[in-house]
């Protein structure tokens, strides 16, 4: 994850607790129950907190046009199928990721209490959001939190031209005492896709290497950017195709044959996911573990600082400094995606939050 800054000119500062009310009643506007509403905002400001802004309060518009459109499903019928006690698969019937996925978490936690560690397979959900928010809900239990997902093809694959595998994201969060928990959350691919349209709406270049054209040209200028390029190469585009594997193809669901195949409904938005949860007292005791954990932490942290560098950090540790710090001083939204909030809001007669300060 990156962190960005508390505000840039022309946001607007908005309280984090006044944009997660602002976004749920949207949602639910568009069409969620109540519940499902909160849970999906709760990620979207989640991601906000902690600089993910491709992934945060940006995404709202685009959730109500999947409702819209009916490429997600606002009431679906969730169901659970399990064979063995540590293992289950929880079909989304195409509900947003973050109703899916939160449930799936809850889950994985319920199972891995009583039998050590639990999987759990998610098949036909609808754009999960930030994985890094269902595993860092796991850890929040004491458990260690592992999170794969894979979706439609969208990034290229190291030999293969056009978009042929897809920017499939890798979470683990680690629970600690004296420490914010270890949050390791990134794509297969140089940049998340959200990465490359945040900066059309932003107008700012995108990194040499990190995005191609769609014959697979690699190219800094976001207009013309298609899709993000593999994370080291070869490197990336196995992980992506490993994740797939893990998840559609384990839960029964394939994407990228499907995709590549002459069957029109393979082009059908969908996305799979995986989560596992591991109890540590399962492995010795969770009290030992945590305390080695945080030990582990300090000592990286104690670790001599590089000349050009500003400190050692382990990952998670800077987004939850600003997911603190915003938490204070209020979330900026940038000018274009208050526009789209505004617009959403009068369309919907939802009455928008007092902003604290910037463009609002």
């Amino acid at each position: 994850m990156t962190d960005t800054p508390a505000s840039t000119p022309g946001t607007t500062l908005v309280a984090a607790g006044d944009l997660l009310e602002f976004a749920a009643a949207l949602l639910e506007k568009g069409g969620l129950c109540a519940e499902d509403a909160r849970t999906t905002a709760d990620v979207f400001v989640w991601a906000a907190r902690r600089g993910v802004d491709s992934h945060g309060t940006a995404r709202v518009p685009a959730y109500l046009e999947l409702l819209a459109k009916g490429v997600a499903n606002a009431r679906p019928e969730i169901t659970v199928e399990s064979t063995t006690p540590a293992a289950a698969v929880l079909d989304a019937d195409r509900a947003p990721g973050p109703v899916a996925l939160t449930r799936a978490a809850r889950e994985a936690v319920d199972r891995a209490r009583t039998y050590g560690i639990a999987t759990v397979g998610v098949r036909r959900t609808v754009h999960t959001g930030a994985i890094g928010y269902y595993v860092s809900r796991i850890a929040e239990q004491g458990l260690v939190g592992i999170g794969f997902v894979s979706g439609m093809p969208n990034m290229g694959y190291t030999g293969a031209k056009g978009a042929a595998v897809a920017t499939s994201p890798l979470a683990v969060a680690v629970p600690a005492t004296s420490h914010a928990p270890l949050l390791l959350d990134m794509a297969t691919a140089t940049i998340a896709l959200g990465r490359i349209r945040q900066a059309k709406a932003d107008g700012t270049p995108l990194p040499e290497g990190a995005a191609a054209t769609g014959d697979g040209t690699p190219t800094t200028d976001p207009e013309r950017a298609v899709m993000p390029l593999p994370l080291g190469g070869v490197k990336g585009s196995g992980m992506s195709l490993a994740f797939e594997l893990l998840t559609s193809v384990l839960v029964g669901a394939p994407i990228f044959s499907s995709f590549h195949s002459d069957d029109p409904q393979g082009r059908t938005h969908r996305q799979n996911a995986l989560l596992i949860a591991v109890d540590p007292a399962a492995f010795g005791g969770a009290e030992a573990f945590t305390e080695a954990v945080d030990a582990t932490l300090s000592t990286l942290k104690a670790l001599p600082v590089a000349d050009d560098a500003s400190g050692v950090f382990y990952p998670g540790e800077r987004s939850a400094a600003l997911s603190a710090e915003r938490g204070r001083t209020g979330i900026p939204v940038a000018p274009k995606v208050w526009r789209e909030l505004l617009t959403k809001a009068k369309e919907f007669g939802v009455t928008p939050p007092r902003a604290l300060g910037g463009a609002g």
